[in-house]
């Protein structure tokens, strides 16, 4: 199993290709995974009578659809929208699953989040697999 995590930036599209490519190549499964943080359903006022509810979680399983349909994987792929903080995620999921190596994409990370860590260094430092860290621009 090889496990990618990914949101809507172009570094988890990066991430996400490469993955895909690495199970495509090995004849792994792959495994999308979406963290969030804030899993409420919230309503959003329009003009007048109109209103939305909006759901974090159907919109980025959407995404995660779109993504897997994006990938054209031949490979089994999967998904799962976590509620926790990204690294924790890619971990805890990476373990539950028993991955071979989960895949992340790295930002230019600058300044003093370099210092403190991401979420490429934060998962890391706590996997349970080896972890590629695909240099994305």
């Amino acid at each position: 199993m090889i496990i990618v995590g990914v949101d809507e930036s172009a570094t988890a599209r990066g991430a996400a290709l490469e993955a895909a490519e690495l199970a495509h190549r090995y004849q792994r499964p792959l495994h999308l995974v979406r963290s969030l943080t804030q899993t409420s359903t919230r309503t959003v006022r329009g003009g007048a009578p109109e209103s939305w509810h909006v759901d974090a979680v159907a919109m980025a399983e959407d995404h995660l659809r779109g993504l897997v349909s994006e990938l054209g994987a031949s490979v089994e792929v999967t998904f799962a929208v976590l509620a926790d903080d990204p690294a924790s995620a890619l971990v805890n999921e990476a373990a539950r699953l028993d991955a071979s190596f989960i895949v992340v994409g790295n930002k230019r990370v600058q300044g003093a989040a370099r210092v403190l860590g991401s979420v490429a260094g934060d998962v890391a430092k706590h996997a349970p697999c080896n972890v590629l860290i695909v240099h994305t621009h």
